[in-house]
């Protein structure tokens, strides 16, 4: 019986904290929402899109960059190498957009370990405004896309981000893409906010250019394999915090494989237990399979029944899930409760694989990451 009562404690002391992370989460999240157009007295914005490779949304996602509410802006476009294909769709879409200023600068700057940072090197030091965003070139821009940045600027800020929420999944496998990225990473990064542990997240950075150059510019994000946890070891260490916009942007997804799934986020799971140890340790208990497990053994213990056991412990978890995407208008669909199960399935095998080292494919780039450092081994060209 003592056997039963501590499983069974612990098990509900799980299943509480992931309701209160939802609810924390809950807390700094607002439903999507049109802000009105800034005055002509805002600042100029400079916006460094990182691009490799042409991908189904990349016309669209092109589309809504020279498209923004925002009185001045120009684009920075970055590729590593002349031959990518997606140089053609960029400079097609400078041509149709004469009124926005846009470049496109092609070369590799070998600063780190992290290609996607050695892409914006050249995008950071060419532009010409203090207020400059790092966006991925994946993230689908709302026209007030810049007003829900700079809406979120306090006056101990050091940096705006924006998880990537995902949305037009096609096929389950994106269904299980939505879970992961939305109802489980966003909602845990928003619930750390609210408990005053912002982290950065690389989708969509808003940075105050002086202030990061008096840091040693760009090139200080090399400090870790990943640039958004060397953003926020900096940010706080100069005493500021890192803060997220209130409605985060979309990530269209459209099909996925469970390959892609497993290969991205497990290379995720490395770059956080190397980069965030102590943080990454218990994200074992995130989740359903640990509550379930501690669960099911106190019902086995005291004799109750092991499917109203398993019923009872997906309702708690899964229910406040949903009515969260629903309340802030995220995907949401009959699939998404399965979606879930196969993302906590996973979960604890990701988590595994986190602690071993290993070569992983960054977008065509060869990374090993060791047990406390990655480095880059070579960049093919190409998409």
């Amino acid at each position: 019986m003592e056997l039963a009562l501590t499983a069974a404690f612990a098990s509900s002391a799980l299943l509480l904290s992931n309701l209160a992370s939802i609810l924390l989460a809950s807390s700094k999240l607002q439903a999507r929402r049109l802000i009105p157009p800034p005055s002509d007295e805002q600042p100029p914005v400079s916006i460094v899109v990182p691009s490799r490779g042409v991908e189904p949304f990349t016309q669209e996602t092109l589309q809504r960059a020279f498209s923004l509410d925002w009185p001045r802006y120009e684009l920075i476009f970055c590729v590593a190498h002349a031959d990518d294909p997606v140089v053609k769709l960029i400079n097609r879409a400078i041509v149709l957009f004469p009124n926005v200023p846009a470049r496109l600068l092609i070369g590799d700057d070998r600063v780190s370990s992290n290609p996607k940072l050695n892409n914006c090197v050249k995008g950071w030091e060419a532009a010409r405004n203090h207020w400059v965003i790092l966006a991925d070139s994946n993230v689908l821009m709302p026209r007030d896309y810049v007003q829900h940045l700079m809406a979120a600027w306090r006056t101990n800020t050091g940096l705006i981000c924006s998880t990537p929420i995902g949305s037009r999944p096609d096929g389950f496998w994106a269904e299980v893409e939505c879970a992961f990225l939305n109802t489980l990473q966003a909602r845990w990064q928003y619930a750390g906010e609210a408990l005053g542990l912002g982290f950065a997240q690389g989708k969509s950075m808003l940075w105050n250019k002086p202030m990061l150059d008096t840091s040693g510019g760009i090139r200080a994000l090399a400090a870790e394999i990943a640039e958004d946890a060397a953003a926020t070891k900096l940010v706080n260490g100069l005493g500021l915090r890192v803060n997220l916009v209130a409605s985060p942007f979309e990530q269209p997804l459209g099909q996925r494989r469970l390959a892609d799934i497993w290969s991205r986020q497990a290379r995720w799971a490395r770059l956080r237990r190397v980069t965030f140890p102590l943080f990454f340790a218990p994200e074992i208990l995130t989740g359903v399979a640990v509550p379930l497990a501690l669960a099911l053994v106190a019902a086995a213990s005291a004799g109750v029944s092991l499917p109203a056991t398993v019923l009872a412990v997906l309702a708690a978890a899964y229910i406040p899930e949903c009515a969260l995407a629903a309340a802030k208008g995220w995907h949401l669909s009959l699939r998404m409760v399965p979606a879930m199960m196969v993302r906590d399935v996973m979960l604890p095998a990701i988590w595994a694989r986190g602690w071993l080292s290993g070569a992983v494919d960054w977008r065509g780039n060869t990374m090993t990451i060791g047990t406390k450092t990655a480095e880059l081994e070579e960049v093919s060209s190409g998409a």
